[in-house]
């Protein structure tokens, strides 16, 4: 099967050498990791039972949160440990879409205008889910920035659980929305659009940006996703996904790249066939900024409200789940900071404890 890292280490030195001057470092950065994931330059251990002599390699993970090969358990323990944040209400999600005429500023301009977005879409949401006639009270958000469409275009927006719900001022209520309704989305793209601009006037990107776009609809969508669990479930892969996983990767031959997706609103899918080149310039626009913190958490869900959500928990008459920092009991974490099932450090053939030795990192020669 052809992954990423083989794409990466057969056409990722050509493709920097082209562009290596315009490259951000976190692209580069990147690359680097996702070529040398659980490969013998990052080192590892290997598992040798006395009894059978039966050995077992493995090399140490990336860890780089854009690599696919590096995230599945990541998003178990993101679970997890949401466990204090859930609430016994129906959630909606509610997701801000960039428009297109924004997109080639944000992608020059990465770390602005996605804080932007977050803070503009939250701040919206908030102020309109304080409004009487929809909930009336402080609601809580946890926003999520995806910035792919399904054949890897460039496609920013953010995602935002929201319990059905907010708590009143004074801390003794809580206020219930319409089982499936929480704010009119019209009214709150409105608004979305004026804090938007309102705050990029006050970089000096706002003269990028073509005038007609103030006067365009902003797209906003809003559903019910169900109990708190369903909907934690659901935005899980959005907060680790990567642009596309190895699966997806269907062949790589003759200096292109084939890759399956679903295009949106179809249940079938499709196969895009892409240059290389342009397939490594699709996957690294997604690339985030060094230090970036794409889940962002607001209102009743924010740290500095913690008290209040414990207010609004006992109020629904719920009891705190289990500690959210544990973790998984099917898992152990090895001296590398990598979760491992237990079943790794046990001979395959005897089931007896393995011993484990080092393995130090072998970089290339220098030529």
């Amino acid at each position: 099967m052809s992954e990423l890292a083989e794409i990466f280490q057969h056409y990722g030195p050509g493709y920097r050498a082209k562009y290596e001057q315009r490259m951000p470092a976190s692209h580069k950065a990147a690359m680097k990791a996702i070529e040398q994931c659980r490969t013998e330059p990052l080192g590892g251990h290997v598992y040798h039972c006395e009894q059978c002599q039966v050995s077992r390699y493995s090399y140490h993970s990336c860890r780089n949160r854009h690599c696919p090969k590096c995230q599945h358990q990541a998003g178990q323990l993101w679970l997890a440990r949401q466990q204090q944040l859930l609430l016994p209400t129906p959630y909606f999600m509610v997701t801000f879409t960039l428009p297109e005429a924004l997109r080639p500023v944000a992608r020059g301009h990465q770390k602005v205008m996605y804080s932007l977005l977050f803070q503009a879409a939250a701040a919206a949401l908030q102020q309109l889910a304080q409004d009487d006639r929809f909930v009336g009270g402080q609601v809580g958000l946890v926003g999520v920035l995806h910035t792919w469409g399904r054949d890897l275009s460039y496609h920013p927006h953010v995602h935002f659980l929201v319990p059905g719900g907010g708590l009143s001022a004074d801390g003794q209520h809580w206020l219930a929305s319409r089982p499936r309704f929480l704010v009119p989305v019209r009214p709150l793209s409105t608004l979305f659009r004026a804090k938007f601009r309102a705050a990029l006037q006050r970089t000096a990107l706002f003269k990028e940006v073509p005038h007609q776009v103030w006067d365009e609809a902003w797209v906003v969508h809003s559903q019910g996703v169900g109990d708190g669990q369903a909907a934690l479930k659901y935005l899980a892969p959005y907060i680790f996904q990567v642009a596309i996983s190895n699966k997806r990767i269907v062949k790589v031959a003759e200096g292109k790249v084939t890759f399956r997706y679903t295009p949106s609103g179809s249940k079938k899918s499709k196969l895009c066939t892409l240059p290389a080149e342009e397939f490594i310039r699709r996957f690294v626009q997604h690339v985030l900024p060094k230090g970036f913190v794409k889940v962002r958490y607001y209102g009743l869900f924010s740290p500095g409200q913690r008290h209040r959500l414990k207010q609004a928990r006992a109020l629904l008459g719920d009891q705190p789940t289990a500690d959210p920092q544990a973790e998984p009991e099917a898992l152990l974490t090895d001296t590398d900071g990598q979760l491992r099932p237990h079943s790794d450090w046990l001979c395959p053939q005897c089931g007896q404890p393995m011993q484990r030795h080092s393995l130090k990192p072998r970089w290339p020669q220098a030529p």
